[in-house]
């Protein structure tokens, strides 16, 4: 079971990661909001553990551009211990909220609490298809036919992004931060390219795609 530590205190997200390999969870580390989109974006953790002062995208900003289409539980940890920041960042959808300094005793309990009520993962998420192609996540390949195909690491990011939010609409804005980070948010030209891309390699007819789908306006679609 992965948890994300997103923390820009190099010190406590050590500190975290140590008591939770201890007790046998899988730990992945982000410093920044922008990484943390990407990770969450690439792999889904069971759980993320959320920084509120980040650099690049706050901890806000993160949850509102994954929330949309991811559900695994949130627990905010921050020093900001002010009422209208708790609000914020649990309208944005948040599940908890613990302020520094913490106890980690307590905090363990609020991430076992979390995971008791999150849904468990499929076994099956991470192999798709896209009309002649197949695609598997974990071994990291994709074949036609059969027959491997080569996808660059962009086209991979973006693809992984789809696919790991089978049916949902996935946002212009979180697909660029996810791929390229925050700096992006406004360059709609890359998703036009590297969709087409993907279309031409795994669609069966790219000019009438069925899996890799356009919400005009909006964002990507992959539906099964």
């Amino acid at each position: 079971m992965t948890i994300l530590i997103v923390e820009d205190d190099a010190a406590i997200r050590r500190t975290l990661a140590l008591n939770l390999e201890a007790r046998g969870y899988e730990v992945r580390e982000a410093a920044d909001g922008a990484e943390a989109v990407r990770e969450i974006a690439r792999n889904e953790p069971a759980l993320v553990i959320l920084d509120l002062g980040l650099p690049a995208l706050d901890g806000v900003g993160v949850i509102t551009t994954v929330r949309g289409a991811h559900r695994m539980p949130i627990l905010v940890l921050s020093g900001r211990s002010q009422t209208a920041e708790k609000v914020a960042a649990l309208d944005a959808g948040a599940n908890d909220y613990v302020t520094k300094p913490f106890a980690v005793d307590e905090l363990l309990a609020r991430v076992r609490a979390l995971l008791r009520t999150a849904p468990a993962p499929s076994e099956e998420a991470d192999r798709h298809a896209i009309g002649p192609s197949q695609i598997d996540l974990v071994a990291h390949t994709a074949t036609r036919h059969g027959e491997p195909v080569h996808l660059t690491a962009t086209e991979w990011s973006m693809l992984e992004v789809l696919l790991r939010n089978v049916g949902r609409l996935v946002g212009k804005r979180e697909l660029l931060t996810a791929v390229w980070g925050p700096a992006y948010t406004g360059e709609d030209a890359y998703l036009r390219l590297y969709m087409s891309q993907l279309r031409r390699k795994l669609e069966a007819d790219p000019a009438r795609p069925r899996h890799l789908l356009t919400e005009p306006g909006l964002g990507y679609r992959y539906r099964p």
